[in-house]
């Protein structure tokens, strides 16, 4: 697994570079977000979490039945939109309460 970022909605704030756990997002001259080498993204998402633009996303391979699938992440407030994206472009979404969401 590995993710796509786009650079147009990316406005370089920095902070899926400060919460890669490997250190692979790295920052160009204008400032925008990027991955050198994308088969050593470990697939963790926590850029994508941190990314208040949707300007990240991650790429569900057939290992996990994602078949080319593209997840990201919308915040609205309390509620999180997952959104999966299949190369058709047919957009299924998830809304999470993350006011509820580490309730068991």
């Amino acid at each position: 697994m590995s993710i796509s970022i786009n650079k147009e909605k990316c406005i370089g704030c920095r902070k899926c570079i400060n919460v890669c756990p490997g250190s692979l997002l790295k920052s160009d001259e204008n400032n925008k977000a990027y991955i050198k080498y994308q088969k050593d993204c470990w697939g963790c998402s926590s850029c994508i979490k941190e990314c208040n633009e949707e300007a990240i996303s991650l790429y569900l391979g057939a290992d996990i039945g994602g078949r080319g699938s593209r997840l990201s992440v919308k915040y609205e407030g309390d509620i999180i939109h997952w959104n999966i994206e299949n190369p058709q472009g047919k957009i299924k979404t998830i809304d999470v309460n993350s006011k509820d969401s580490n309730k068991y």
